[in-house]
């Protein structure tokens, strides 16, 4: 996979793109990353990418120029059309789903902006995409790309040591993950249930499945009109309504 980011501030990406699970997966090769300043790419002398809006108002607002060229640059040798992503409050909100989606791309472009906001012909000629990570305003795009990267590179096969980590990862199955315990089995008088440690992993299996079940019904309970549950497990979420009403009394 190729990922490329344009930004004003490829700085910013330095420490993020060379470490832990990022750094790792393009030692290894599973992924190339590109940072490149669009500021590069301004015609004006003082290196302006922005102006004011037309028909007036506050802020300034990116220019297409720089943003155009930038792009095309990257595809000059290349034959098909990778996805183009603006970082956009405005844009579709990410999740999980969306992330396995990309993950399944050759190569991803995200544009950051750092202002009040884009000339609109980037977003109708130029992205394929358009992504938020949430309802609330960031200083610019930046931030928002780096989690959509990472979310994305750790997907890749190879890019965890574990492969089954990403699989089992809350809301992968649809459902919040369960707890996770280790040595050592007791700590300040706190123990580790005892079904962790008695090595009847059918039971253990069950106990996960039931406790990923009862941490999504307590904190996300609209994840579960989401996905088709099986037999067992309306079978655990009886138990486990029960269970909270016994102690409710």
């Amino acid at each position: 996979m190729r990922i490329d980011v344009l930004t004003l501030f490829p700085e910013m990406f330095t420490g993020v793109l060379n470490t832990s699970i990022l750094g790792k997966a393009a030692e290894k090769g599973i992924v190339e990353f590109g940072v490149t300043n669009f500021r590069d790419y301004s015609k004006s002398k003082h290196g302006n990418v922005d102006d004011t809006p037309y028909g007036g108002g506050g802020g300034m607002v990116l220019k297409p120029e720089p943003i155009f060229d930038a792009v095309e640059d990257l595809l000059v040798s290349e034959e098909s059309k990778p996805r183009v992503i603006l970082m956009c409050p405005q844009g579709k909100r990410y999740n999980q789903k969306l992330a396995e989606e990309l993950a399944r791309e050759e190569h991803l472009i995200f544009i950051c902006g750092h202002y009040e906001g884009y000339d609109e012909r980037i977003r109708e000629h130029l992205v394929t995409d358009e992504i938020s990570i949430g309802d609330y305003v960031l200083t610019g795009g930046e931030l928002g790309a780096m989690v959509v990267i990472d979310s994305v590179v750790r997907l890749q096969p190879g890019a965890l040591g574990n492969e089954m980590s990403a699989v089992t990862d809350s809301f992968s199955t649809g459902l919040l993950e369960h707890p996770h315990y280790t040595r050592p089995a007791e700590y300040r008088g706190w123990k580790v249930p005892d079904i962790l440690v008695s090595g009847h992993h059918a039971n253990i299996d069950r106990w996960r499945l039931k406790e990923s079940l009862k941490r999504t019904w307590e904190r996300r309970p609209e994840l579960l009109d989401e996905i088709e549950l099986t037999k067992e497990m309306n079978k655990l979420l009886e138990e486990i309504r029960s269970e909270a009403t016994k102690e409710e009394e």
